[in-house]
């Protein structure tokens, strides 16, 4: 065999042991095999408060028995949808969700095809809503709504801390300069933040988020004592819009749009487990209007 002959075989072999060896998986591939390595290496794989449903959302769900195990995922729903994605697990959301959002542009530009241009030259959205991170409380979709309809800001059992930069800049942003004509604060049931605030775990970076709910409840210990768990639970949801809705009434840029122009101000609550919204009565008194105004309104 000739000396050139040698050298191209030992550079394909080379080639393909660098190949089998060093070739990337596709990104999602990769990204589920890790996933799955955590959760087998893990003997003690938990979520850092529990998000178990409370007696309400357990009417919902199968009783079927024991749950999931973890070497074994629960069998795929039957509307799931197939990915088309090479080496993509077929199980995996965000990869049926980038197939799924190209086939819904495609409809919704041909059932409404004015919706995307108007949407590209800017927003008009006339609510503001303050609500939950839960995966389970998507706003628009359970508003029946559209993109554009709605201005977002969701974080964990929906609190609203009186210095929180990031809710403070979303509030001042939709009412001052969008001119939403709604804020609304919404809570829901089976909230994992609820929960934990109405337990006495230590949870970290998390317990001076959820400080204010310990306040709340503190401040109502005796009534939520008095109360069956699962209803404490929601009293406590309720109680938490309502103080969120008073920390929004104090904002200055509130008060003088509720004064100017009419903004309304809206506190609701979500039940999960019927998709159902509940708007409580959230009106105040005039004293307690003239006593906020005095205090907070500036010009």
């Amino acid at each position: 065999m000739g000396v050139a002959r040698l050298t191209r075989r030992s550079g394909l072999i080379a080639r393909a042991v660098w190949d089998s060896k060093y070739s990337p998986r596709p990104l999602l591939t990769t990204q589920s095999l890790v996933a799955r390595s955590k959760i087998a290496l893990s003997p003690h794989h938990t979520k850092p408060f529990s998000t178990s449903p409370s007696l309400s959302c357990a009417r919902h769900q199968s009783t079927s028995g024991e749950p999931p195990s973890i070497a074994e995922p629960p069998a795929k729903p039957k509307n799931q949808t197939q990915t088309d994605i090479p080496g993509a697990d077929p199980a995996d959301r965000y990869a049926a969700g980038l197939r799924l959002n190209k086939e819904w542009a495609a409809q919704t530009a041909r059932n409404q095809p004015e919706l995307f241009p108007t949407l590209a030259s800017g927003q008009t959205p006339q609510i503001l809503w303050i609500g939950c991170s839960d995966s389970r409380c998507p706003e628009t979709t359970f508003l029946g709504l559209q993109p554009g309809d709605v201005f977002v800001h969701r974080n964990i059992a929906n609190i609203l801390h009186p210095g929180d930069l990031s809710s403070n800049a979303v509030i001042e942003y939709a009412v001052q300069y969008l001119r939403v004509n709604h804020v609304v604060v919404c809570g829901h049931t089976c909230c994992g933040g609820v929960s934990a605030a109405m337990g006495n775990k230590n949870l970290g970076i998390l317990d001076p988020w959820l400080f204010p709910l310990r306040q709340l409840r503190e401040r109502n210990l005796e009534l939520l004592q008095s109360m069956p768990a699962e209803e404490a639970s929601s009293k406590l949801a309720e109680l938490n819009v309502r103080e969120g809705l008073n920390i929004v009434k104090q904002k200055s840029v509130v008060l003088n749009a509720i004064r100017d122009r009419g903004l309304q101000l809206h506190g609701l609550v979500y039940d999960v487990g019927s998709g159902v919204l509940s708007e409580l009565d959230t009106q105040d008194s005039e004293e307690v209007i003239r006593a906020r105004l005095t205090a907070f309104q500036t010009e």
